[in-house]
């Protein structure tokens, strides 16, 4: 699936007013907690990682960007696009610590 592609059919089921940026915003700090809060139980509580609720709120993360992008217009792949862009420019042969160290912004 195309990123634009998931941006307009996400939208379908966004409910919105003149509080959707910040809803989205917030959600977007709720969903990554709920991340954040599984990768913890992984690396410090002994738990195994369980995929398939990983896999749920990265999407659940990826539907709040997307909606986000639509609310101020812009092409969600254009977000990804860019992001790519600076990243190669910023790492030209992928990322090194030595690299990173040295590296001055």
């Amino acid at each position: 699936m195309e990123f634009n592609e998931y941006q307009k059919l996400a939208s379908r089921t966004l409910y919105g007013n003149e509080q959707v940026l910040t809803n989205c915003a917030l959600g977007v700090a709720s969903e990554a907690g709920e991340l954040v809060d599984l990768v913890k139980k992984y690396t410090f509580h002994g738990h195994d990682l369980d995929k398939k609720e990983l896999t749920k709120e990265l999407g659940d993360v990826l539907w709040y960007l997307s909606q986000i992008a639509e609310w101020a217009d812009i092409p969600f792949e254009e977000a990804a696009v860019q992001n790519i862009e600076k990243l190669k420019r910023r790492y030209p042969d992928g990322f090194s610590t030595e690299r990173s160290r040295n590296r001055i912004e």
